[in-house]
């Protein structure tokens, strides 16, 4: 069992990716876009499994065939590269009917080849089974021969054309939209390991017809190389569908929201941060809890904003070449940190009722931090140096109150 751990869990990534996709497939199967994934992942599955040595040794025992799994592993894993095509083709776009044709071609090629291979098997002999290292031992025996090249050249044009047009489409994707050049990233990787599973495969087989024997490439290198080219692939499916989900913009947001939510939560009111939750409470609850206390601590430090504070920081924003929106959120959280700075301070001195007293009879504050976006002020509190510089006292202007 122990030995087939190295593709049976990225079989399992696989799975988790189709179980994610589910709900979608369900409501949409009427797309060929979401069709052809579904597809994509289910042989993706059948392939790390059935490929897997000891799932390879059941089969064989099972149907009491010598290396009845090797056509069968050749077969699948010939489907899913004929699945990689057919998603290439639907996700390149074009007229509806051409795609429909073309989808219909690459089957029928790939499901040719496929009966090519059963075919080649039992034209051939193989007597002797081989559980990791079927490939280099019949790679000189006729027929046997025929159908190792066949399942590598589908496998090579499946993985290449999926390769491909993700490296295109990362290149041309929208810089906000992380979460699918995420996957489309981790898909090339994934592209780009199991070219590399190729390679050792063809390299051992050529070894072979050469009379050399480089037979460790194909037995122990290219076995982790195709285990990591499938985490990568079903991460890289996984991950569009996780992190454009509402529950992972949520915790997304809840985690950017950490700095302000650290330096306020301490003049919230009792009632707003002592809400009870418990580990289990959901992402959108904590999400609501942590602006509530945010936007509580703001409230706090109205009358400890300095306008002085915020012009000074606007102004060497514009300097260094921001332009209005971007400097008048550094502003913002610099008069921010420049008030929690000095309501520490007053209250180490014990002055705090009293200057809240002054402010009481003082003008109204023009400045009203709670309608800044707060994730955005969050990135400027914590990263934005003239921010770091107002925290730390070193800003040149230290006002005393309204």
């Amino acid at each position: 069992m122990n030995d087939g751990l190295i593709l049976y869990v990225p079989g399992s990534v696989l799975i988790l990716a189709l179980l994610i996709k589910a709900p979608t497939l369900r409501r949409n199967w009427d797309q060929p876009l979401m069709r052809a994934v579904c597809t994509l992942l289910v042989v993706g599955c059948l392939v790390m499994f059935l490929a897997s040595p000891p799932t390879i040794a059941a089969v064989n025992r099972l149907t009491g065939i010598t290396n009845f799994s090797a056509p069968l592993v050749y077969a699948v894993l010939t489907a899913f590269s004929g699945s990689c095509v057919v998603l290439v083709l639907h996700w390149g776009g074009g007229p509806p009917a051409v795609v429909r044709r073309a989808t219909r071609l690459t089957s029928a090629v790939f499901g040719a080849v496929a009966l090519l291979i059963v075919l080649l098997f039992v034209m051939g002999d193989a007597p002797v089974e081989r559980l990791r290292d079927l490939d280099t031992y019949y790679a000189t025996t006729p027929w046997l021969r025929e159908m190792i090249v066949c399942y590598l050249l589908a496998h090579m044009a499946g993985s290449s054309a999926l390769t491909v047009l993700c490296w295109k489409w990362l290149l041309r994707a929208d810089p906000s939209l992380r979460p699918l050049r995420t996957g489309l990233a981790l898909i090339v990787l994934g592209g780009v390991a199991d070219l590399g599973y190729l390679a050792a495969k063809w390299a051992a087989v050529g070894a072979r017809w050469a009379g050399r024997d480089w037979d460790g490439l194909s037995t122990y290198a290219a076995p982790p190389l195709a285990a990591s080219a499938a985490l990568l692939v079903g991460a890289g499916f996984i991950v569009p569908l996780v992190g454009g989900s509402e529950a992972w913009r949520d915790y997304s947001r809840y985690r950017r929201l950490r700095p302000l939510w650290k330096a306020l939560r301490g003049f919230a009111s009792p009632s707003v941060r002592t809400v009870p939750l418990t580990w289990w409470s959901p992402i959108g609850i904590r999400l609501i809890h942590r602006e509530s206390v945010i936007d509580d601590g703001i409230l706090a430090l109205g009358c400890w904003f300095d306008p002085g504070v915020r012009c000074a920081a606007y102004e060497a924003a514009r300097a260094q070449g921001m332009d209005g929106p971007r400097a008048s959120l550094v502003a913002d959280a610099a008069m921010l940190a420049a008030a929690v700075r000095r309501r520490e301070a007053a209250e180490i001195a014990g002055c705090v009722g009293e200057h809240r007293k002054d402010a009481d009879q003082g003008p109204p504050d023009p400045y009203r931090l709670d309608s800044t976006p707060l994730a955005a002020l969050a990135r400027e509190f914590r990263s934005s140096p003239i921010v770091a510089a107002v925290r730390s006292g070193h800003d040149g202007h230290d006002g005393h109150g309204k």
